[in-house]
């Protein structure tokens, strides 16, 4: 089955700084000092160049597998990045929902339940994958993914009893969901222990090898949920080498990751997306950084995928009061994209109502 694999870059990414508009003057006027000269960005065509630190990325634009879509966002945009991640994580603008918008995609393509349907990798859950039906498999490290407690009582831990109860709903369903927590971890501390790859995934791996390893050890997930994590793109202060350290990153990590889908023979199989919960202004600020912002980029990348740049790049001198992009696609296209045109689910149910997909980004 096809899987998609959703990378947050938590703390509102420089959009304008990752993917660089070089050729037009605004964008120098509005950041003289941080702004990326046209000598130094890893230009993509006339118009648009990658930050420095991106190598990976620019590799797999020229090998026609990413798609960088220009101007998401929303209306009304939220500047918190609570509030706004929070939107991002249930696909609902200014209201947010009790479900998260991957939560309810598994709701929908799995009324089964599968366990182990959904993964996030992290320290703890996300929003973005909390379901009614599902239960999502948490862990941040493999090796020690199992039921905390003494270890006087871990054999008390590890028995689920099976006797009793009769036909109680309510205890069946908690006896189930105990049961596939107990065979989650032990599977994903299998995969792990046996995972061995060639594929350097630079400094920071971002979890992606975690994935990498249950992908290859056969775990049912479809969906799988990673993060880089603690606000790390807040960019206010000093951001120049921050940001391209940053980015290196993340784009080492992808990268690896991707060719390390070639290796297992599943790269036909795995489609990543990567966003932040907003951009940054488009003036620098009097501490070399940016403030919070609006419209932003986002990126799909994968063997599937077709390459090349999609939606209308937002003005740099039509900005709203605050100084900000005004955005223009709804970031909620780009999910209707990875679920009606990747995992061939209606994405109406799962994002409350109809958004347009990109055509043709994916195959």
């Amino acid at each position: 089955g096809r899987i998609l694999v959703v990378l947050e870059l938590s703390g509102g990414n420089d959009g304008l700084n990752t993917v660089v508009p070089y050729a037009d003057d605004a964008y120098y006027r509005n950041r003289p000092t941080i702004g990326i000269k046209p000598d130094a960005v890893l230009k993509l065509d006339d118009r648009f160049g990658l930050n420095p630190g991106l190598v990976g990325f620019e590799r797999l634009f020229k090998d026609g597998r990413m798609a960088i879509i220009h101007g998401c966002g929303y209306d009304n945009p939220s500047f918190s990045h609570f509030t706004s991640m929070a939107y991002w994580h249930t696909a609902a603008p200014n209201s947010g929902g009790e479900y998260g918008w991957v939560g309810r995609l598994a709701d929908g393509m799995d009324p089964a339940r599968t366990p182990g349907f959904v993964v996030n990798i992290d320290a703890s859950q996300s929003l973005a994958v909390r379901a009614r039906d599902h239960v999502p498999v948490v862990f941040d490290d493999p090796d020690k993914f199992a039921r905390e407690g003494f270890a006087q009582q871990r054999p008390l831990f590890e028995r689920i009893s099976h006797e009793g109860g009769g036909d109680n709903p309510a205890r069946r369903y908690l006896r189930d969901i105990a049961q596939s927590a107990l065979d989650a971890s032990a599977q994903v501390r299998d995969a792990w222990s046996r995972y061995r790859t060639p594929i350097d995934y630079g400094i920071v791996p971002l979890d992606l090898n975690k994935v990498a390893a249950l992908i290859e050890a056969d775990f049912p997930a479809r969906l799988y949920y990673t993060s880089f994590r603690n606000n790390a793109f807040d960019t206010h202060v000093h951001q120049g080498n921050l940001h391209r350290r940053l980015l290196t990153y993340a784009a080492d990590a992808l990268s690896g990751f991707l060719a390390d889908m070639e290796r297992i023979g599943r790269a036909d199989d795995v489609v990543v997306m990567a966003f932040s919960e907003f951009g940054r202004r488009v003036p620098e600020n009097t501490s070399l950084g940016t403030d919070h912002g609006a419209a932003n980029v986002m990126f799909v990348a994968g063997k599937p995928v077709r390459g090349g740049h999609y939606g209308e790049p937002p003005s740099l001198t039509a900005l709203d009061e605050g100084d900000n992009l005004v955005h223009t696609a709804d970031f909620r296209r780009v999910y209707a994209t990875m679920i009606d045109g990747w995992l061939g689910v209606d994405s109406g149910p799962v994002l409350n109502g109809r958004f347009e997909p990109f055509a043709g980004m994916v195959a």
